[in-house]
């Protein structure tokens, strides 16, 4: 009695602190399917021994929230559902009863109210009891009504989710936030609750309403089918959801899990509920769950296999994941060989060695992961090195997480943004390189440098054996790669990333050094300054970048790599010292970029914005009365047309 006793406050401060971690502060210290073994088993002693502590997970409904958004308490009060992995049990709940089966979706359950037609307030489920008042971010979830047909007060609850392939894109952009999210709910999670609703409304947030709670003077027949319907009316995207009675719950059960591996948003399982309102109000409740519903989780395909290796990945903020590297298997139809272990805490609680016979399986039936360890040879050999640099590593607490860490503030693998700027339109214009690619390609040594990008056929069958890549994709990009190898000397200098030298600055710099790359790699901070448009803090950022003997090697290594052909003749620099400002639509030019290009290979400059320097503005609209004509009227600057321009150019050659 004494020994369970303790296991099971054991249980308890286990789970609280999962518990804690996961809600509050986005960390991930113990897998999902950990946490439901141990809750079960906690479940079944409070059970056999008849004791539940005040402290106890299956007692207390999520925890409370911690930001700066205002709280108010649910008037009616949100419980949790209890669950079931067999549909078995989901029978003899249904008994004679007709219900209703839905997705379970895994995002943020919010509670809204709408008065008078209009959405009046929107309360995030928060711990059941009390939740956060998000109205404004919700107004700007991609999908909801801000005006109904019906008057009276509303009451519905639904869930706030980012799909997969928003998920994969929002997180491919995001540079902080140690670095990415790690699932759909998290980010959801943060974009709902932002103070700032410009943030929620580029997060593609949408909401699906899976219950109404109140709707007064509406006849719903006494039928949740009916108020579904009412509430589609309404103009509300629903859950997908299906009648169902004891004989063909198995058949939509299966249906619904077939489903799976095509949704683009996150599910954890199905939800039932009785069809009959009254009946299942008159069940009441228990003090965790109400007796009219409950959750399916589909039981967890597991699969045997022995662990290889342990990969370690480093990310832009230093963070190095560990990855496990398993013996392929097959798991929902798929084949899968690695998994995500997050951080060191999982890799220990996993006990996690090579060589041990691991079960894996797929959480909600889409991401891979580790069940259990059946041999638990123990943790060795975590890199005191970083696989990306080789600097120095050292394990970090973060939160309630121990986590790897590269100290090497020069490590490629931080500057990813260097090598998307390498890539990028203006500089080499590499198709296929995304930063996520990226990261991907540095994290597993495929890039260390800039001229390592025109060698990954060097990694031909790694590449095309990654997560979303292929034969054909891996095609597109070399066929990208060898067309950048033609290129101009200014593209490849502002592609370098050096501070604040844009390309227009590089065909300065390249012009002025009569595109010599031994003058430019030696020119000095007073040569440069010299140079009309460039300038002090330009000239030494450019000076100071190529007295690193690393920065000439890494170009001079790369410009092995690229056929630069020579520059025509000199156009006159007509327009050396002059400044100009480009407004309104172009007609002899493809674009405003074309005109600027054209401007400053005569020597002059453009800007933004109207000022007492700028010497024209070119505006085919002269009469516009846009704030760049007014400010050219006030300050005496002319206002002249492509053609005026045209004609100058013509007569200063």
């Amino acid at each position: 009695m004494n020994m369970q006793k303790q296991r099971m406050q054991e249980l308890v401060e286990t789970l609280n602190r999962a518990g804690r971690a996961y809600y509050q502060e986005a960390e991930e210290i113990m897998s999902n399917y950990e946490y439901d073994r141990l809750y079960d088993e906690l479940v079944s002693l409070e059970r056999e021994l008849g004791i539940t502590l005040s402290n106890s997970p299956t007692i207390h409904v999520g925890y409370e929230v911690l930001s700066e958004l205002p709280k108010e308490r649910h008037e009616h009060p949100m419980l949790s559902l209890d669950k079931t992995k067999d549909v078995e049990e989901l029978k003899s709940f249904l008994g004679e009863q007709k219900a209703v089966l839905s997705w379970k979706l895994d995002g943020l359950t919010i509670v809204l109210t709408y008065r008078d037609g209009e959405l009046y307030k929107a309360v995030t489920r928060g711990n059941g009891d009390v939740g956060e008042v998000i109205t404004n971010n919700a107004r700007v979830f991609k999908n909801i009504p801000l005006k109904i047909q019906y008057k009276g007060e509303l009451i519905l609850r639904g869930e706030a989710v980012i799909g997969y392939r928003d998920f994969e894109k929002i997180n491919a952009q995001i540079q902080e936030a140690e670095a990415k999210y790690k699932n759909p709910r998290n980010l959801c999670s943060g974009s709902v609750r932002q103070l700032n609703n410009e943030i929620t409304a580029k997060r593609n947030v949408r909401f699906y309403a899976f219950s109404l709670v109140q709707a007064d003077n509406v006849d719903f027949h006494n039928s949740r089918m009916y108020q579904m319907e009412w509430l589609k009316e309404q103009g509300f995207e629903t859950v997908e959801y299906h009648e169902v009675t004891r004989d063909t719950v198995e058949a939509e059960v299966i249906k619904f899990s077939e489903k799976i591996s095509e949704n683009d948003f996150p599910s954890d399982g199905l939800v039932l509920i009785y069809d009959d309102i009254a009946h299942g109000q008159s069940l009441g409740q228990t003090s965790k769950f109400p007796r009219d519903s409950c959750a399916f989780k589909w039981a967890d395909e597991l699969r045997e296999t022995e662990l290889l290796e342990i990969e370690w990945s480093p990310s832009r903020t230093g963070l190095i994941n560990p990855v496990a590297i398993f013996t392929p298997v097959e798991l929902e139809g798929t084949t899968v060989s690695r998994a995500s272990v997050h951080n060191i805490s999982i890799l220990e609680e996993l006990e996690l060695g090579v060589g041990d016979r691991i079960e894996v399986y797929k959480a909600n039936m889409i991401i891979p992961q580790i069940a259990q360890n059946l041999t638990k040879s123990g943790v060795k050999n975590i890199p005191e090195t970083c696989p990306v640099c080789g600097g120095k590593t050292e394990v970090r607490k973060v939160s309630n997480a121990k986590a790897l860490y590269c100290t090497n503030p020069d490590c490629q693998a931080k500057h990813v943004k260097a090598f998307s700027l390498f890539v990028s339109r203006d500089a080499l214009n590499i198709e296929g390189l995304s930063e996520a690619t990226l990261e991907k390609f540095i994290a597993r040594g495929y890039i260390k440098e800039f001229a390592d990008i025109f060698h990954l056929e060097n990694y031909a069958e790694e590449i095309t054996s990654l997560e979303g890549f292929g034969e054909k994709s891996y095609k597109n990009l070399t066929a990208s790669v060898e067309k950048a190898r033609v290129t101009t000397l200014p593209r490849v200098i502002y592609a370098l990333g050096i501070s604040g030298i844009g390309l227009a600055n590089a065909k300065v710099i390249c012009r002025e050094f009569d595109y010599n790359v031994e003058k430019m790699i030696h020119a000095t901070e007073e040569e440069l300054d010299e140079i009309p448009g460039v300038g002090g803090v330009l000239a030494k950022a450019f000076a100071d970048y190529f007295k690193a003997p690393e920065h000439v090697e890494s170009f001079l290594k790369l410009l092995l790599e690229l056929e630069i052909p020579e520059e025509k003749s000199e156009e006159k620099q007509i327009f050396s010292g002059v400044n100009f400002v480009i407004t309104g639509s172009v007609e002899h030019f493809a674009n405003r970029s074309e005109v600027k290009e054209m401007i400053e290979s005569l020597g002059g400059k453009v800007t933004g914005s109207v000022t007492s320097k700028t010497n024209y503005l070119i505006n085919n609209d002269a009469a516009s009365t846009s704030s760049k004509n007014k400010k050219a009227n006030e300050l005496n600057v002319p206002i002249i047309s492509e053609e005026q321009l045209l004609k100058m150019i013509e007569e200063g050659r």
